[in-house]
């Protein structure tokens, strides 16, 4: 398979050639679908916790007497029928929300995820990126001109500059080959690889 191969100013100069086993694979939505929902799982941390009927603060008092009311019977305002009570099944702070992913599958799937990007013409090959000083205005005016807003920059080695640059820029990530998570290429609009980042993906995944 071959790949557009940009160079710095944004036009196409000639193709590149990239493996089928990485950038050619069908379209498999299940499995991305529970990649991605496990990587958004495994980066929960679980540091929400409720209280029971015994943890919360109130008096075991029985509230009114059992017969002669017309109310129902109540035996303490700590009940979980009542506004204010525990909860029957509180959360814990201990609480595992991880799912299990192989990592064949995990390649699999995010093979899956590039090779769609690249049949969608969402992935761009660059020759390299990099900017004179660590200023968010030059890496905005860069981007601009190659017609990107909303980027996920995948370079080989990450450049101080390029790193300072994207920091202020909400819609730009800059991640090496081995961080580009299923998360981040999903989402956004378009991935731009250099291309010694392009032969270490494949390296990764192939």
């Amino acid at each position: 398979m071959e790949l557009k191969l940009l160079n710095a100013e944004g036009q196409a100069t000639s193709n590149v050639a990239a493996a089928d086993t990485v950038f050619g694979r069908d379209y498999n939505e299940a499995l991305i679908h529970q990649i991605v929902v496990a990587y958004a799982a495994n980066a929960r941390s679980g540091n929400r916790a409720q209280k029971d009927r015994e943890q919360v603060h109130h008096t075991t008092k029985k509230p009114w007497r059992q017969k002669g009311t017309g109310r129902a019977r109540a035996g303490m305002s700590s009940s979980p029928l009542w506004r204010g009570g525990g909860r029957i099944f509180p959360n814990s702070p201990d609480e595992n929300f991880t799912h299990k992913v192989n990592k064949k599958m995990f390649r699999a799937g995010l093979c899956s995820i590039l090779s769609q990007l690249a049949r969608e013409e969402r992935l761009v090959v660059i020759e390299d990126i990099s900017i004179e000083a660590p200023k968010t205005k030059l890496l905005s005016q860069k981007l601009a001109g190659l017609g990107l807003d909303s980027v996920l920059i995948i370079t080989d080695n990450i450049e101080e500059n390029l790193l300072l640059a994207s920091r202020n820029l909400p819609n730009v990530l800059v991640v090496e080959p081995r961080h580009a998570d299923p998360m981040s290429l999903v989402f956004y609009k378009k991935i731009l690889v250099t291309k010694a980042a392009l032969a270490k993906i494949e390296e990764l995944l192939a």
